[in-house]
């Protein structure tokens, strides 16, 4: 692997010795093997990794000198303690800049007083080399209190201006894609720390309750990133405000308004009651790792049936009503919000992609998305269409009526897979199903929305329907359409699912 930047094998029982083949890593720039059981010497082939800049091989069994080769090399962070090395430390590595490297190696020695590491010889002025270590030590330790102080003044002075700054109206700018009947103003004060519901990366979400008319709520993200957005950030944040001005569905997010200053960036949405539907579907298993997680209850199957629906007509205006169509490349459970009545609406387009024209595959500048969720091609084609969109949404509908997470497939890896297998080993779909549901009436309904999710992860896109087929198949099922289960089954199978059963290898699957 020689494009290999970083390799992290710490905390484990690897034995054995570090092969000097290590040294093909050309591009490696932090190794870390420490908390092992590795015997033998240090390779010098180290040595010839030019851009290695971190290196911790502490506390395992290695033995030998200390090589020389090491002396190349221009470390950040270097931590060869808790071994049974000795010798004398190399000369450029012999230096205060390395005093807790090389701890606990009692057999080592240093030509300057090193912490933990004895001096090479025998020196009658022992006294000398200890003043003079102190010496240095004091010296270093108060340029480092210089430091901090200089760097906490200047963080001090920056908070108190972004507060000011925040604080004054002309500082933010407004821009409407809906009428509002609030200012930045009442938006900006409510965000609080108290009003925080939310965290991420790209910064927190805020419940801030706004207006003249009492009750009136709305979601606030706000994208920031001490000071500058990055690029990525900016994208994403254009990508939101293009898409969600641009287009209007009540199954699609409503985007009110954005503001924004010189440092930060907020987009001001509706906002959804029962938060989002990953929640409801595996917080109360969560909260056996994380008793501080509260439960929020179940979701019986009618509902969930028209979670599935309402994000699916949100996915299909997307696909086959918008010029261009767009492509929300993120589709999962946790980008399903649910208002009070817990009715869908399709969120966070930080990522999604307008394309030029319906079903043409176009070029992305990076692989994105979520792990379980993500379509095969993404991981070896930068060319998509909206069939990226089915697969996630296939992930979603195998959610609803199992209960398990994305990636919880167990020795499957991915829900998508663990489902393909129980398909193809004939195995009971009632099995699979989420136990709170196992004795629903629904059943029969259940078990064609959980072949509907197989059908949607086809490992090719082209095996996979489209949202306006998936869809379709969803509204023939609703309750208030059903006329009898055989005619319903009839009208499931008009989809050939004959190309993906034979890509699986599952020609026996009754699908």
């Amino acid at each position: 692997m020689p494009l290999l930047q970083t390799l992290d094998l710490s905390e484990n029982i690897i034995s054995g010795e570090i092969p000097s083949s290590i040294g093909s890593l050309k591009s490696l720039s932090m190794l870390n093997l420490s908390q092992n059981k590795i015997s033998g010497e240090i390779p010098n082939s180290i040595g010839s990794m030019l851009v290695l800049t971190t290196l911790d091989l502490s506390s395992n069994n290695l033995s030998g000198n200390v090589p020389s080769e090491l002396n190349k090399l221009n470390f950040n962070f270097l931590n060869l303690s808790s071994n049974d090395l000795s010798g004398e430390i190399p000369s450029v590595l012999d230096s205060q800049a390395y005093d807790e490297s090389f701890l606990s190696n009692p057999n080592l020695c240093s030509s300057i007083s090193m912490n933990g590491v004895s001096m090479c010889g025998a020196r009658s002025n022992s006294s000398g080399g200890i003043s003079h270590g102190l010496r240095n030590l004091f010296i270093a330790l108060g340029v480092i209190v210089l430091v901090f102080i200089v760097i906490l003044t200047l963080c001090l002075m920056r908070d108190y201006q972004k507060r000011k700054d925040a604080s004054n109206p002309a500082m933010w700018k407004l821009t409407s894609f809906q009428r509002l009947n609030f200012t930045e103003n009442s938006v900006v004060r409510g965000m609080t720390e108290e009003n925080m519901i939310g965290t991420g990366g790209a910064g927190q979400v805020y419940r801030v309750a706004v207006g003249n008319h009492a009750g009136q709520v709305v979601a606030v993200k706000k994208i920031y990133n001490q000071g500058k957005l990055d690029m990525k950030m900016e994208r994403q944040f254009d990508s939101e405000v293009k898409v969600l001005g641009s287009i209007r569905h009540s199954n699609i997010i409503k985007l009110l308004c954005c503001i924004s200053s010189p440092d930060s960036k907020l987009l001001v949405y509706e906002y959804m009651k029962n938060g989002s539907l990953d929640r409801w579907l595996h917080e109360k298993r969560r909260v056996e790792v994380d008793p501080a997680v509260a439960l929020t209850g179940s979701l019986d199957w009618p509902t969930r049936f028209q979670i599935a629906i309402g994000a699916a007509r949100g996915l299909c205006y997307m696909h086959h009503e918008c010029v261009p169509p767009i492509v929300h490349r993120d589709v999962k459970s946790s980008n399903i919000l649910l208002n009070s009545e817990f009715k869908a609406t399709i969120a966070d387009f930080g990522l999604a992609r307008m394309l030029m024209k319906s079903s043409v595959p176009e070029t992305v500048s990076a692989i994105a998305g979520t792990f379980g969720y993500m379509a095969p091609e993404c991981a070896y084609t930068r060319k998509l269409n909206e069939k990226v969109d089915v697969y996630s949404f296939g992930v979603v509908l195998l959610e609803l009526t199992t209960g398990r997470e994305a990636h919880d497939g167990g020795d499957h890896g991915s829900l998508a897979e663990w489902a393909w297998w129980h398909m193809k080993e004939g195995r009971s779909i009632h099995n699979c199903i989420d136990k709170g549901m196992r004795e629903t009436p629904h059943i029969d309904e259940i078990e064609v929305v959980f072949k509907l999710g197989i059908i949607c992860t086809g490992a090719l896109p082209s095996t996979r329907p489209t949202m306006k087929d998936v869809l379709s198949v969803l509204l023939k099922y609703d309750a208030s359409n059903q006329s009898t289960p055989e005619g319903g089954s009839k009208r499931f199978v008009e989809y050939d699912a004959s190309p993906l059963l034979k890509e699986k290898n599952c020609d026996g699957c009754d699908v």
